[in-house]
């Protein structure tokens, strides 16, 4: 058989996982490859967290839950949105998800209608672009300028706004770019959406990764309706607690949209596991000094990747204010994004992702994870060097 729908014809995955694929080939054939291509911290996940899934398990808590969550872990996640947001949001508000992604999907399949249209960024998160695909919606891509460090322009976006419009989808701190919109940008953006009368989908999955360089702190539009009326809160656990395989998550919205976000999830996948929920209700309560030690760690490496980057010929970058990624300026290089991607994990065994994969925006640049190690960094950047080098201009 070969019939299949069309909106299956149009998805396009994660590509770097398709390079993440290709590079687990070449290891096997015995090439040394340097990872920047894919936002795995190299951390492993607090052993207080494994230790409670582990008792977890033993103790037989492995059986169907409530498709919205355990309360236990809602309540603790309703504790936490007070401390870092300022209020506290009912147990209904919040759903238990299997990670980010699909509270994104489940979000904008209950939302708009197909031929609706979503404002978003370019360049953005690869998984965008294929949920709004497969759902028949609209993407209209806001450009987002290396001259205002990538950062959202709220005027930019108002004026993308039509009849068709439905929900704003911003990623502050931002994948692929690193940048992190201030507290009057992002107001700004929350008032463009009560004007217009749309949701407001804020995909904060980085929030606890924000470097505060220059009193750019993390903000979220959630603290102006305390996402009761418009806003949802995209968040998991995989990057700030490196539970990236947990693929855990909660996403916090009005009731209504819940309740139906709930409903989707108990058709698609019934329920989160629950010995997981417990591990991340220990994420949540336990002890954060490991955390705050990552971030201080994520910090060190961005400022060394940074650094050597822009000590480099014809490459630059701004300097990230959140994630852990840094998105490099290649054109002079007279390389195509792709091609300085493809040439430098071919000839110098570097992996990296091409900025064309986030969207028309981020062609002629050249996304590179920081979640690795020192000396990680150090050989990548010089082989990248040595790759420059042998560029014919």
């Amino acid at each position: 058989m070969n019939n299949f729908s069309k909106a299956s014809e149009e998805l396009e995955g994660q590509k770097m996982f398709q390079i993440l694929a290709q590079c687990k080939e070449l290891e096997k054939q015995g090439k040394e490859i340097i990872h920047f291509e894919i936002g795995d911290p190299d951390f492993d996940t607090p052993k207080n967290v494994v230790e409670k899934c582990v008792n977890e398990i033993r103790s037989g808590n492995t059986h169907y839950s409530s498709s919205a969550g355990l309360e236990s872990f809602r309540e603790m996640a309703s504790e936490r949105t007070l401390k870092s947001r300022g209020f506290k949001p009912s147990l209904d508000q919040i759903l238990v998800t299997q990670g980010a992604n699909i509270q994104i999907y489940y979000a904008l399949a209950c939302i708009p209608d197909a031929g609706d249209e979503i404002i978003t960024i370019d360049p953005c998160f690869v998984s965008y672009r294929s949920i709004f695909k497969f759902l028949g919606l609209k993407g209209v891509f806001v450009k987002l300028k290396e001259r205002n460090k990538f950062r959202l322009n709220p005027k930019d976006l108002e004026k993308a706004i039509t009849k068709k419009t439905k929900a704003i989808l911003i990623n502050s701190p931002n994948n692929p770019t690193g940048s992190l919109m201030t507290q009057k940008e992002i107001k700004e953006v929350y008032e463009i959406s009560k004007k217009n009368d749309l949701w407001l989908i804020s995909d904060e999955v980085y929030g606890r990764i924000v470097y505060s360089d220059n009193n750019i702190k993390f903000s979220s539009p959630s603290v102006f309706d305390k996402c009761l009326e418009r806003t949802v809160i995209i968040h998991s656990f995989s990057k700030s607690y490196a539970m990236t395989g947990w693929r855990i998550g909660a996403v916090t919205g009005p009731k209504e949209l819940i309740k139906r976000m709930a409903l989707l999830l108990e058709t698609i996948a019934s329920c989160v596991s629950p010995f997981i929920q417990s591990a991340a209700e220990e994420a949540i309560s336990g002890d954060q000094t490991y955390i705050d030690e990552m971030l201080d760690t994520f910090r060190d490496r961005r400022d060394l990747m940074h650094k050597l980057i822009n000590e480099l010929n014809l490459i630059s970058s701004v300097k990230p204010e959140g994630a852990f990624y840094t998105f490099v300026n290649v054109k002079k290089t007279g390389l195509s994004d792709i091609e300085f991607s493809e040439r430098l994990l071919s000839e110098q065994g570097v992996a990296t992702c091409p900025g064309s994969f986030f969207g028309e925006g981020g062609k002629g640049y050249v996304r590179f994870c920081f979640a690795t190690n020192e000396k990680n960094i150090r050989k990548g950047i010089k082989r990248v060097g040595n790759f420059i080098k042998g560029i014919k201009i």
